[in-house]
């Protein structure tokens, strides 16, 4: 277990905080608009709604009649509050039939946090269940996921210890200080950790926090050698985004053959460009 004194915390947290706000600056401009809404079964699409007025809403187009989509809330690099920074990625994720919901409006500006996560939740359940929804009855409200990339991973960890979380995901991410790592103990669900390699100015935190979860939560790491700003620009989020649908699917709907990729010595991910870590899977 890794171990630091305050003023090596101090320089860490400080370096950190510069190199995640350049690299966020950085994906902002490379990660234009998805050349194809996804490669799911759906066609998928983005929309807001005035009852989660700082959120941005993707979903298939045409809402399944027959499966019932898991719900995704996602946290944005540098916690900024454009719900559209990742749209290759989330219109992926959305195409493989989940709802996802993003903190902040499509274009948008200024600063989120984790509460904008449990709020997204929040609308979710209630939507379900409300008279004239669109969504009444179309969603999977058993079946959470909070995920986040930089400090939007940050936002994920704190609002992950709602009891209806039922994975997290961190990319790029992991915590920025010591004096947080009580929030690690407070993970009760399977949670994953994607980096980008060595030159992912997150990945030594993803690391040290790797030491730190609880000893019996699954748990799977994945570092693949793109940097911090990880593939989420390419089409339908590149790598990330078929590793990150495979994950929900298996963690959100029971899809074991997706949980291959993750499982055993012989996984999908095994004896491929990217370095893995697995625990209690």
């Amino acid at each position: 277990m890794r171990s630091r004194n305050a003023a090596d915390r101090a320089n860490r947290i400080s370096a950190a905080v510069v190199a995640l706000l350049a690299s966020t600056a950085l994906l902002a401009v490379s990660a234009g608009p998805a050349s194809a809404a996804g490669t799911g079964p759906y066609d998928a699409e983005y929309t807001t709604t005035l009852r989660l007025y700082d959120h941005t809403v993707y979903r298939p187009a045409d809402l399944p009649e027959n499966e019932r989509l898991p719900i995704v809330v996602w946290g944005n690099g540098g916690c900024l509050a454009d719900g559209t920074m990742f749209e290759n990625f989330l219109l992926e994720i959305a195409s493989r039939g989940f709802l996802v919901i993003a903190n902040g409006r499509p274009g948008g500006s200024g600063g989120t946090d984790a509460d904008m996560l449990t709020e997204a939740i929040d609308w979710a359940v209630e939507e379900d269940d409300r008279l004239f929804s669109p969504y009444r009855g179309h969603l999977d409200t058993d079946s959470v996921a909070v995920m986040g990339q930089s400090c939007g991973g940050i936002e994920a960890y704190e609002a992950s210890d709602d009891e209806r979380v039922d994975t997290t995901v961190l990319w790029n991410s992991g915590m920025l200080s010591d004096l947080d790592n009580w929030r690690l103990r407070r993970l009760h669900a399977p949670i994953a950790y994607f980096t980008g390699g060595p030159d992912d100015i997150a990945h030594e935190n993803a690391l040290d926090d790797w030491d730190r979860i609880p000893s019996g939560l699954p748990a799977f790491l994945g570092s693949l050698d793109v940097g911090h700003t990880g593939t989420f620009g390419e089409p339908d989020g590149g790598e990330y985004g078929r590793v990150g649908a495979l994950w929900l699917k298996w963690r959100l709907k029971g899809d074991e053959q997706a949980g291959q990729a993750f499982t055993g010595s012989d996984c999908g991910l095994c004896s491929t460009e990217w370095e893995i870590e697995q625990r209690n899977l």
